[in-house]
């Protein structure tokens, strides 16, 4: 087993990925900034590096000082979380150059899969269906070819996007040059790359990912799938597991997410998304690194995918078949930011002047925040993330209510009443939900209603 893991990471997953270690038996290094000084996951871990100043260039993303920090302190590997360098194939590279092991998959793995269009021609080959559009990337007039095609509306998408920047939806046809050089920039400005290709856009859809794990020695695993339909400007809000999606087309999708995995070779914790138009299922990308929403999956499986991702890493085979993973009730989880929802969600960093967490079977609330903690108002507004388990969707749903009533966060704005507001709608409670739920019901989840 591992001896020392370095967290290449701040906030609620660092600290998370700190408590599996420990029940691990495995020693930590926490890296931080100087604005996060006084983060829990300094406080938790058995040792911990200044990194750099407040801003995530000179810190979280500074390759150099985290792998001399790793150097320095005598960790043999390096867990990225999500975000940040979870999915920089350069950063993969480095930690192998120097030793290191990296928790994740290769960093050629990473590379294919991290370029969008070249994951989509990967996923052709396996056949796993995709969502029709250019094979790869586009100029300008081959856009313009293409779209008489594929016929309006379409997206023109970041090559190395993610988060949904680098992101156009176009339904005019006089309007794709704008949005295609727009589309263009904004990508290089986030990932330093401003190739973008095109898909079909395809209104509406279920936003379906099925969680796979696999080890050194070509086994591969799903962990059932997760909804994460409930989206705002393409970010995530509010997801659970399972989907409400009929068995047939559930198994065609993780059967197509083992044979993805499979043709990649992967290795370690990842994810295949799919979007879902009735009955048809398209792959739209390759996450290849653990998700903010990885919990819901843990509540129905049992499983803790981060202890997994470590043993793994580790050189441990799977100690499991697909036939042994079975999943019981329902898991719903909300994401639980410091923004203010009636000012355009602006975020709201601050002092968390009391929180009140609340306690149960089957609630968990995977955070850095603590009464007196300090918001910082560099980084990603998330506070932390509140997850329930019921016997059924029902039964979660009133149990997270119930849970969001209880938990108190005083001192900065959060979106609870949002989140709340959604957890009350009838059609979400019927399941009426895919990626246009919160733009078609806005206004009335801006109403809170006691």
């Amino acid at each position: 087993m591992l001896h020392r893991v370095l967290i290449a990471n701040r906030g609620e997953i660092a600290v998370r990925i700190i408590r599996a270690c420990k029940q691990m038996g495995i020693e930590t290094v926490a890296v931080y900034s100087t604005a996060d000084k006084d983060s829990l996951h300094v406080q938790l871990a058995d040792d911990a590096v200044c990194i750099g100043k407040e801003t995530v260039n000179e810190s979280y993303l500074n390759m150099e000082n985290i792998i001399s920090a790793a150097i320095n302190t005598g960790a043999e590997a390096i867990h990225p979380g999500f975000g940040f360098l979870s999915e920089d194939a350069r950063f993969a590279r480095l930690c192998a150059d120097c030793n290191i092991q990296f928790i994740g998959p290769s960093a050629e793995t990473i590379e294919m899969m991290g370029d969008k269009s070249e994951a989509k021609k990967q996923m052709r080959l396996a056949g796993v269906p995709v969502v029709p559009g250019s094979v790869g990337e586009v100029t300008l007039d081959e856009g313009k070819q293409l779209i008489e095609t594929l016929k309006l509306p379409v997206l023109i998408k970041a090559s190395a996007g993610g988060g949904g920047r680098g992101m156009r939806i176009v339904t005019d046809k006089k309007d794709f040059e704008k949005m295609y050089y727009a589309a263009k920039q904004e990508a290089k400005n986030a990932f330093s790359h401003d190739g973008v290709y095109i898909e079909k856009y395809i209104e509406n859809t279920k936003h379906i990912e099925v969680q796979i794990i696999a080890d050194r020695y070509g086994n591969v695993l799903h962990l059932g799938e997760r909804d994460c339909s409930i989206q705002r400007r393409n970010q995530k809000v509010i997801e659970e597991a399972p989907s409400q999606l009929n068995e047939t087309l559930v198994k065609q999708m993780t059967d197509a997410a083992i044979k993805a995995a499979h043709h990649v070779k992967y290795v370690n914790a990842g994810t295949i998304e799919f979007v879902v138009d009735n009955d048809q299922f398209y792959f739209i990308e390759m996450n290849t690194r653990i998700q903010v929403e990885h919990p819901v999956t843990e509540m129905i499986t049992g499983i803790d995918i981060v202890k997994e991702q470590l043993r793994i890493t580790a050189g441990h085979k799977l100690s499991q078949k697909q036939s042994d993973i079975t999943t019981r009730g329902h898991a719903i989880e909300v994401r639980i930011n410091a923004e203010d929802p009636q000012h355009d969600f602006r975020p709201s960093p601050g002092c968390i002047d009391m929180l009140h967490i609340p306690q149960g079977l089957g609630i968990r609330f995977d955070s850095m925040a603590y009464t007196d903690y300090e918001i910082p108002p560099y980084y990603d507004s998330m506070i932390g993330k509140l997850i329930v388990h019921g016997e059924n969707r029902m039964e979660a749903i009133n149990k997270m209510r119930a849970s969001l009533e209880e938990l108190v966060i005083e001192g900065v704005q959060t979106n609870q009443s949002f989140l709340m507001m959604i957890l009350m709608n009838e059609a979400y409670v019927k399941g009426d939900i895919d990626t246009g739920f919160i733009k078609r019901h806005l206004q009335r989840l801006l109403t809170y209603e006691t």
